[in-house]
């Protein structure tokens, strides 16, 4: 049995909804609480393979780094235990209670992410129209969105290069497979990238779940030989390490930031798995393995302080090192998909949003509508990761790198959420106020203490940030100019039906779908196909395309048909921006007022077009022509609307901006 569902504001029209693309199921059709309360623990296993994989590896390197020489700490007991108290309730203030507890409230229908933040503050919060956002609210989003990309361009190479560097601690000999070797896994993870992050998930959930068991246990020994390591749990002992060091002490913060530098991506990821497994993962393993961990560390450098060389590995007894090495490289593996994937949200966010070109993107999940799949941004990832490598050639002088884009991020964030925390929940000013300054306080001092580090090499993801910055704001203004310039070379629909009538134009039997941009008016590319041919076919469908400010669009407000004269059908698709574009199936179940298939076997016409720079806008040059780049490498309407090449027509249209 077939069921049609009636299309709001049309006019005897209705659509099909068996034969639409729904990639909404899970959001329209919700499982039931039994269903769903059996479903969260096998998505929280797998989230520990994507989203937890980044900041469960930090222990790696982040109590290391803290002792480095640069900062000229001492092996002391009361500096153990400072440094110690600043990363444990760096992990609880930043992870647990801003992001696990508030942030992560701040779903845009389920996906997450600085530019889902950014999208949910553009809606609506009633009928009414979109409100307008603040230009510095929307450069800062778009920022941070890009300081994102540089943290995920660093934490692949950083945590690949810190597990392989363990091997120089059982065979010093060995230090030059280091480098190699860290290439090729880099290469291989890139590689295996287009299985997408279920599949991903499912085998790097099992080995999460192994490695935080046994960091906890590693922890957990060496802990029941200096239980008085727990004294770092005080705060107290934060505040007399400040009191003690000072400027030093407040430095230390930049390498201290490198144990929740996962935090933004787990919010980025949040759209693959969905919040209630995440949480139920952090609080019931990862983060009781991540402190324990920590605090064996630190009793181990109590006993031992010879062992700062890399507190971590020192842990396992000499007979567990190789395999541990091995257990610890599969986990950095996993630590850079958590960065990947969120760079695959973002970007796809960006898409639809009007801040990046168009990009082929591949849903890797028939059922998890947020993971996905982008072969352009994977490999302009792994060149970048690559080259980070041989460039740095260590996880100590990638460190330096380290910070200043996710801290960057965090602040960006910090201030949206203030935002939506007003403007959507309605929170007093004062609510509101001190959460984000407390929030904000925090990450300023991490950003702050990590711009110390610009010189060593905190210059990269800064550059990188600029760079996607640059490209996602010409994008925009671009194309700005570009539906104005459509707009101008399209003309009234009462224009259009005059010049029919007065041409006497033949009208073929068939159906023509044009793509529009112009809400209301005619694109000139149908005025170009009555030119060329001399014929129309006799029903005319103009097709256009609005990008909705959500994840996912329901089947009832996705497609909007209006019936024209002239055998003309207006067709409007609204499309949330975690949606792929399949437009030839879609339109597929629009049917007429009589029952027939209006679009049955339609011939689709799209334009080509041929963008000239001029000096009539407010658009540098140099920027106009970049749009133009971009523009020139973004796929072609045939292949991101997924029309069909043999039932498509392309024509050349000159756009002046």
């Amino acid at each position: 049995m077939v069921s049609t569902c009636s299309v709001p504001g049309n006019r005897g029209v209705s659509f099909n909804s068996s034969q639409v693309l729904s990639q909404r199921h899970r959001l329209l059709f919700p499982p039931s609480p039994n269903d769903e309360r059996r479903a969260i623990g096998p998505a929280a296993l797998a989230a520990l393979g994507v989203v937890f994989g980044d900041i469960g590896t930090s222990p790696l390197y982040a109590l290391k780094a803290c002792f480095a020489h640069e900062y000229g700490l001492q092996l002391t007991p009361a500096n153990v235990f400072g440094v110690l108290s600043l990363i444990i309730w760096s992990l609880t203030l930043v992870v647990s209670v801003k992001y696990i507890v508030f942030v992560m409230r701040a779903d845009n229908h389920g996906e997450g992410g600085i530019l889902a933040l950014l999208a949910l503050i553009r809606q609506p919060t009633t009928a009414a129209r979109a409100r307008p956002v603040s230009p510095l609210v929307v450069a800062l989003g778009l920022f941070g969105a890009a300081l994102l990309y540089g943290d995920g361009v660093i934490t692949p190479a950083i945590s690949v290069l810190s597990a392989v560097e363990g091997v120089k601690v059982q065979a010093p000999e060995l230090g030059h497979v280091v480098l190699p070797l860290s290439l090729v896994i880099l290469a291989v993870l890139f590689g295996g990238q287009r299985f997408g992050a279920a599949r991903i998930g499912r085998v790097f959930g099992p080995l999460m779940l192994a490695w935080f068991l046994v960091i906890g246990m590693l922890g957990a020994a060496e802990v029941f030989r200096a239980p008085e390591i727990f004294l770092a749990v005080n705060p107290l002992e934060a505040f007399r390490f400040f009191a003690a060091h000072r400027i030093r002490g407040v430095a230390v913060l930049g390498a201290v930031v490198l144990a929740v530098t996962g935090a933004e991506a787990l919010y980025a990821d949040m759209g693959h798995f969905g919040k209630h497994p995440i949480r139920m993962a952090w609080f019931g393993l990862v983060f009781p393995a991540l402190l324990i961990n920590y605090l064996g560390q630190g009793a181990l450098l109590l006993r031992s302080p010879a062992a700062v060389e890399n507190p971590f590995y020192l842990l396992a007894p000499r007979v567990a090192l190789y395999p541990l090495i091995g257990l610890a490289t599969l986990a950095t593996v996993i630590a850079s998909q958590a960065l990947i994937s969120g760079a695959f949200s973002l970007t796809n966010q960006a898409m639809h949003l009007g801040y990046s070109p168009r990009m082929r993107v591949v849903h890797s999940s028939p059922s998890a509508e947020g993971q996905i799949y982008i072969p352009t941004i994977n490999g302009v990832l792994m060149i970048a990761c690559l080259l980070l490598v041989a460039g740095f050639r260590s996880s100590t002088r990638l460190a330096a790198a380290y910070g200043i884009a996710v801290t960057g991020t965090m602040a960006a964030t910090s201030v949206l959420f203030f935002v939506v925390a007003r403007s959507r929940w309605h929170w007093s000013r004062t609510t509101a106020g001190l959460l984000t300054a407390a929030f904000l306080g925090i990450d300023l001092t991490f950003f702050g203490t990590n711009l110390l580090k610009f010189a060593a090499g905190g210059w990269v993801p800064l550059c990188i940030a600029i760079f996607v910055y640059t490209l996602m704001t010409t994008w925009a203004a671009g194309h700005d100019y570009l539906v104005e310039a459509r707009r101008a070379g399209a003309i009234s629909l009462t224009g259009c039906f005059q010049r029919l009538d007065a041409d006497g134009v033949h009208r073929a039997p068939g159906t023509a779908v044009v793509l529009s941009a112009h809400p209301d008016g005619v694109p000139a590319l149908l005025l170009r196909l009555i030119a060329h041919t001399k014929t129309l076919p006799e029903t005319v469908v103009l097709l256009s395309l609005v990008s909705a400010d959500v994840p996912f669009v329901s089947d009832a407000d996705q497609i909007t048909v209006e019936r024209l004269s002239h055998g003309f059908m207006r067709v409007t698709m609204r499309i949330g921006f975690m949606e792929t574009h399949d437009v030839a199936r879609m339109l597929a179940g629009v049917q007429d007022s009589t029952g027939t298939g209006a679009t049955a076997n339609p011939v689709f016409y799209a334009a080509r077009e041929h963008v000239v720079p001029t000096g009539s806008s407010g658009m540098a040059r140099w920027r106009k022509r970049l749009f133009i780049i971009m523009l020139r490498t973004a796929p072609s309407a045939v292949d991101f609307f997924r029309l069909p090449a043999s039932a498509t027509v392309e024509l050349g249209v000159e756009v002046m901006i």
